[in-house]
């Protein structure tokens, strides 16, 4: 009987899977329109004082989107007030929503790649996966990349879409 050869395990192809950069921290919101007075007003004293009293170590080790869902005008400092706070529990914290939150994390994931890592290598970025990664992960990883690696893929090592080959000079 003929050996069976994996090809895929025996090649040059670096595989790089973005869903496994980021933090595996809890995603949670924190809207401020819990704290308007009659949902249209922030009132600095009631809101000083909650902020004051609340339980912050819930937010321990969360990623945490700062929302406010209400048709109300919520002076900037309120929003740096609760950054204060949730400095030193939270992982991350960010003012928008969850897409927003996700954004930063896969931004500091790929920060925080070492891009010589991938120099001359022929990189595939992992196409599906149980995490959905969003389309601007793709491009970033793809700026981060480019300017080091030979050639760059899309999908399973087992089946890519070639999108980049450094010119031979």
């Amino acid at each position: 009987m003929e050996e069976i050869i994996n090809r895929v395990a025996q090649s040059a192809l670096t595989t790089l899977n973005l869903e496994l950069l980021l933090h595996p921290g809890e995603r949670v919101v924190y809207d401020i329109k819990d704290n308007l007075f009659q949902g249209l007003i922030l009132r600095e004293k009631d809101f000083r004082e909650f902020v004051k009293t609340h339980d912050w170590s819930q937010y321990d080790g969360k990623n945490v989107a700062i929302i406010c869902s209400a048709d109300a005008i919520v002076p900037t400092w309120a929003y740096m007030l609760l950054a204060t706070k949730l400095q030193g529990h939270a992982h991350r914290y960010v003012f928008g929503n969850l897409e927003a939150l996700e954004q930063e994390l896969f931004q500091e994931a790929i920060a925080a790649i070492d891009a010589e890592e991938y120099r001359d290598a022929k990189v595939v970025v992992k196409g599906c996966g149980s995490i959905p990664v969003p389309t601007y992960a793709y491009v970033a990883i793809m700026q981060k990349l480019l300017p080091v690696a030979a050639s760059m893929m899309y999908g399973e090592p087992c089946s890519t879409v070639p999108l980049y080959k450094r010119p031979k000079v």
